[in-house]
């Protein structure tokens, strides 16, 4: 976490230096298997601060480079199939996406291609590849999210970008350090859920006989036991009502 923190910081700064061929070139990276969230927001926001007149065109070349990135994902998603796109995120996370691709899959991938970091943006671009989503829906779904969110991005830079620079420059140590430590506290945080808690928890739930989480949140209880019980009791409900309560009224007036 540390290094990916400080990695991202490196980038940002060496795109600054190419401007928009720079964007488009994290945008690619942003947008792949290998994600630096956040990154390419906040480069799009510095470069537009420094040059408020462009920052229509920083905001496209950004929207540009997430397209054509998502684009490739997409496609490598395709050849990879289904058992790479699972194996990647787990089987049971899959099916969760596939249900919603199913049901609402264009205004799926825009609220996804739409929402922040740490919103993982990786299973909203292979998804609708495995479920041989048509394709011109995905890019049209891709271009109106990505470029709503890297428009608002340069809008702001354009709006407050000025101040927030100053306040950079003022406080450059501090906000680096509070990043380094936000980085570290998350790294540590990470490692004891994916090497204590989350072991010990499956492990509860396997002994107790319990159906098994994928990722069991802290502080809250069996999540599929909890969905379990309350299908049965709407199964249940479905099953008691009374023949009057199932059968329509057929009089006719």
């Amino acid at each position: 976490m540390q290094s990916l923190s400080l990695l991202a910081l490196t980038i940002i700064t060496w795109v600054e230096r190419f401007g928009g061929p720079g964007l488009i070139l994290l945008a690619l990276a942003d947008n792949s298997f290998i994600p630096l969230p956040g990154s390419l927001d906040a480069a799009t926001i510095i470069l537009t601060a420094h040059k408020r007149n462009l920052w229509i065109y920083y905001g496209l070349m950004a929207s540009v480079g997430a397209i054509i990135g998502g684009y490739l994902t997409y496609r490598v998603s395709e050849k990879g199939g289904e058992e790479a796109f699972e194996k990647k995120i787990g089987k049971e996370r899959a099916q969760k996406v596939y249900k919603k691709f199913e049901k609402h899959g264009w205004s799926t991938i825009v609220i996804g291609s739409l929402l922040p970091p740490p919103f993982p943006i990786v299973p909203v671009l292979s998804a609708p590849a495995v479920l041989k989503y048509p394709r011109h829906k995905f890019l049209s779904a891709l271009a109106v999210g990505r470029t709503l969110r890297f428009m608002t991005d340069a809008y702001i830079g354009r709006r407050y970008g000025q101040a927030l620079l100053g306040f950079l420059g003022q406080y450059k140590a501090p906000v680096m350090y509070a990043l380094i430590a936000l980085a570290v506290l998350g790294g540590i945080a990470a490692l004891v859920y994916v090497k204590y808690y989350r072991p010990k928890r499956r492990r509860e739930e396997r002994e107790r006989g319990e159906p098994v989480e994928d990722l069991p949140i802290p502080g809250k209880g069996n999540q599929k036991l909890k969905e379990r019980s309350e299908k049965s009791e709407t199964e249940a409900e479905v099953r008691f009502k009374s023949p009057s309560e199932k059968q329509p009224d057929r009089r006719t007036a």
